[in-house]
């Protein structure tokens, strides 16, 4: 009597498309992941650049006010810095303090660049308060 034999073809070839699949799965996660932190850190790099832009902008209103100055500037701010849109804003108020007329000015800075709800938007913001 012969023995009986169980024939066990492509078991093989199963095991290695299960296997490819996964790692196509696998290298496709990887790549996603990857063109997300690159976008990210894109953004981190815009959004600095913008706070950088807004803080110009704050820089050059302090240096545009005068000492002893009762009012904002007379000559109008810059409307971009750095391919950045900047709206520089300067309210003043006055009080007495004494016999003295004391003058407080808060200048604020804001810098933005994109579409408002588009992928690629940011803005910044600083503000200062100077007497």
């Amino acid at each position: 009597m012969k023995p009986f034999r169980v024939a066990q073809q492509g078991f093989a070839a199963i095991a290695a498309v299960f296997l490819v699949v996964v790692l196509a799965a696998f290298g496709a996660f990887m790549v996603s992941f990857s063109n997300t932190q690159q976008l990210n850190s894109a953004r981190d790099v815009q959004g600095s650049r913008a706070y950088w832009a807004a803080r110009a902008g704050l820089e050059w209103a302090i240096a545009s006010l005068p000492a002893g100055a009762t009012a904002c500037w007379a000559t109008p701010p810059p409307a971009a810095v750095d391919g950045f849109g900047l709206a520089i804003s300067c309210t003043a108020s006055s009080f007495t303090e004494g016999a003295a007329t004391v003058y407080i000015f808060q200048i604020t800075a804001v810098a933005s660049s994109g579409a408002v709800g588009s992928v690629g938007f940011v803005e910044r913001s600083v503000s200062a308060s100077l007497e």
